[in-house]
């Protein structure tokens, strides 16, 4: 299944919103306040690491798996 995700930003930057999906089951909003700022909300940053924290735990494990 290929991987998709997608935003949508509505209104100026400090007082506007945006919403994500990324796939099936994940979603949320996001503002200037939750990217910049200790507003509630996502932050696209966050996602961004975590994707990338997952991707290095299951390398890791490969290889450690691999060497016994």
């Amino acid at each position: 299944m290929p991987a998709k995700g997608s935003a949508e930003w509505k209104g100026d930057l400090k007082a506007g919103s945006g919403t994500f999906p990324a796939g099936e089951h994940i979603n949320g909003d996001y503002s200037f306040k939750s990217r910049f700022e200790d507003g509630p909300g996502a932050n696209p940053e966050q996602l961004i690491a975590a994707a990338h924290a997952a991707c290095f735990s299951m390398a890791l494990s490969a290889g450690l798996a691999d060497a016994g």
